[in-house]
């Protein structure tokens, strides 16, 4: 299976009907990551991007499901690009401590 990363813009003003989605947006969010599928999901500070990376056979998949995300319709631009390397802490074995 591959490893994937989403990057979305957000809009640029939050209004009422984005906002009563997040609930929504947040659980399935979750659901994904117990599931495997969604490694990791991030925002800006300034809330205008995101970016999650996925696991999934192709981009055609990994698109497939960011086509569900609640908060689909409120983006405004959508990439993914397949990685070649994805190293972090949280895919290293913990580290030893002699205490």
């Amino acid at each position: 299976m591959a490893r994937f990363l989403v990057s979305l813009r957000l809009p640029d003003v939050f209004d009422d009907a984005l906002m009563e989605i997040i609930p929504r947006h947040r659980a399935f969010i979750n659901h994904l990551i117990a599931e495997n599928v969604v490694e990791t999901y991030a925002i800006s500070a300034d809330r205008a991007r995101g970016w999650v990376t996925m696991n999934g056979e192709d981009a055609d998949e990994v698109r497939a499901v960011v086509e569900q995300f609640p908060l689909y319709d409120f983006f405004s631009h959508i990439e993914i690009d397949e990685l070649f390397l994805f190293d972090s802490v949280a895919t290293r074995l913990p580290r030893i401590s002699l205490n």
